[in-house]
């Protein structure tokens, strides 16, 4: 049996899809220059994927459909899992630590719903548990918060996680055109799944504003704490309206670290179709791109932008992992483990700060901005602008607003939905990126 002491890693590799695949031919193609990145030759000791008869590439000795047993060899140093899901995903992982795996891991899912019980897990056995892959693709992201920008105090994180997403809305914002016919096209071109639901419904943006904010705030966050709207309701109409106050329309994730004014400190995350500047360093990402902007005390403003999916940008991150993990088990050390220390509240979307533009159809005759003003002022929220434009018998009119707890805007919008004076209320959508 080859060892680390021997000066070989052996891989178990999970899942050989996409990504599985530029992780086999990185291995291949690049074992020496790995081998003098690691301290060590790493080496595949196997590979599980469900039907092997469906992978006459791979080398057949390697190949196997039994699980538990490569995760569980002796032969294994290394468990990489590129499978995805939770179940029975997560059994493998926590098998395969026990077992004194060190393991890299790509899945956002369980790391959004169980990084505590794998950290623990690890750390229990004493071996490392690496995810850069799970978040945004190839570009070091995860990394950098937890080492990096460790000895710094991060205040928010904010990006463009999801490509699909970023794709339909820029195509909508290039084009004129509506969501659906973008989605089909997205389709089309092989941007969005034959079932999008995971990622325009916002729950892959979820997952990783959950593994975002808790590694940026050193508090245990799961996407079930995350806020999350998809894209579905944005119109062609809301990215004409973006358009005109030099704004356009992203998706985003949005972690902040938020002192009430007691002083009392909590975390909030949330994922939602948000208006921003043409000025602000995200309105400029396009198509499938992510980038994820991080403001810190002492770093101030950084920006991480690439490719945030794909196979051969993710197996990139997951090689980095592979290489951390193969040098700590050389030298007998670890890398980081869980930092959840601060152990912060997550503070519940209604009582987050936010900023609305609100679009409105409604009759046109005095008094129609008065009364809606008051509905406004009635529930505490102050109106930065007002736009008005007037065409027969009808107007349209927009407000934005400053800060106000998100409840408080919400009440307010269902108050004005109910007036005499307004017919419809067409829009509603959330602004960041501006002085508040």
């Amino acid at each position: 049996m080859s060892t680390v002491d021997g000066r070989v890693i052996r891989v178990a590799l999970l899942g050989c899809g996409t990504v599985g695949g530029e992780v086999v031919r990185l291995l291949t193609e690049q074992a020496e220059e790995l081998a003098a990145r690691a301290g060590a030759r790493v080496e595949l000791a196997g590979i599980a994927v469900r039907r092997p008869d469906k992978h006459p590439e791979l080398p057949p000795e390697l190949v196997t459909s039994d699980v538990t047993k490569l995760v569980t060899s002796p032969d294994v140093d290394v468990v990489v899992e590129l499978v995805g899901g939770i179940e029975p995903v997560r059994e493998w992982l926590l098998d395969a630590l026990k077992a004194g795996k060190s393991v890299v891991t790509a899945n956002k899912a369980l790391m959004a719903e169980h990084s505590a019980e794998l950290f623990e897990a690890a750390d229990a056995a004493g071996v490392d548990l690496y995810f850069e892959a799970a978040v945004a693709g190839a570009i070091p992201l995860l990394r950098p918060l937890r080492e990096s920008l460790a000895g710094d105090r991060i205040t928010r994180v904010m990006g463009i996680v999801n490509g699909t997403t970023n794709f339909i809305l820029s195509a909508m914002d290039s084009t004129g055109a509506g969501y659906a016919e973008t989605l089909e096209e997205a389709s089309r071109l092989g941007y969005a799944e034959a079932d999008p639901t995971a990622d325009v419904d916002g729950y892959d943006a979820a997952s990783k504003a959950a593994i975002l904010a808790s590694l940026a705030f050193h508090t245990r966050v799961t996407a079930s704490d995350v806020h999350r709207e998809g894209i579905a309701d944005v119109t062609a109409s809301d990215l004409a309206a973006a358009n005109v106050l030099g704004r356009t329309v992203k998706l985003l994730a949005i972690c902040e670290r938020v002192t009430s004014d007691d002083g009392a400190e909590s975390v909030s995350a949330r994922v939602h179709p948000v208006m921003i500047p043409r000025g602000h360093q995200l309105a400029g990402v396009g198509g499938a791109y992510n980038a994820v902007y991080v403001e810190a005390d002492a770093a101030g403003e950084l920006m991480f932008y690439g490719q945030g999916a794909g196979g051969a940008p993710t197996a990139s991150a997951v090689l980095g992992d592979l290489v951390a993990v193969a040098r700590n088990r050389v030298v007998g050390g670890r890398g980081p483990r869980e930092s959840a220390h601060a152990a912060l509240p997550v503070r519940p979307m209604g009582q987050t700060p936010t900023r609305y533009h609100v679009s409105l159809d409604v009759a046109d005759r005095a008094g129609v901005l008065a009364q809606v003003a008051q509905a406004f002022a009635g529930h505490g929220v102050s109106i930065a602008a007002v736009r008005q434009r007037d065409a027969n018998d009808t107007a349209s009119l927009v407000v934005v607003t400053h800060l106000a707890p998100d409840s408080a805007l919400r009440s307010t919008v269902d108050e004005i939905a109910k007036l005499d004076v307004v017919n419809q209320v067409v829009s509603v959508m959330r602004v960041e990126g501006e002085d508040q």
